[in-house]
């Protein structure tokens, strides 16, 4: 299975650059900078949330009261 990067490690500067004009094309160029808001602003909501649920210890786990590093 190939991860994200393994995918565009095939793509040269000529390819990148025919993706962004048929970005452009699809979208338009006012509306890109709208789409990339919101990407961000996604990535950041999933940042938020894993982060929140990393500091919250889990009650119902029987390990919960030890610790992360406890043996």
């Amino acid at each position: 299975m190939l991860g994200v990067l393994g995918v565009f490690a095939g793509l040269g500067v000529p390819e990148l650059i025919i993706i962004l004009i048929i970005v452009v094309l699809l979208f338009g160029a006012t509306r890109i900078p709208a789409l990339l808001r919101s990407f961000g602003e996604g990535v950041r909501g999933f940042r938020d949330a894993v982060k929140e649920a990393d500091e919250e210890p889990e009650a119902d786990s029987p390990d919960a009261e030890k610790g992360p590093h406890a043996g």
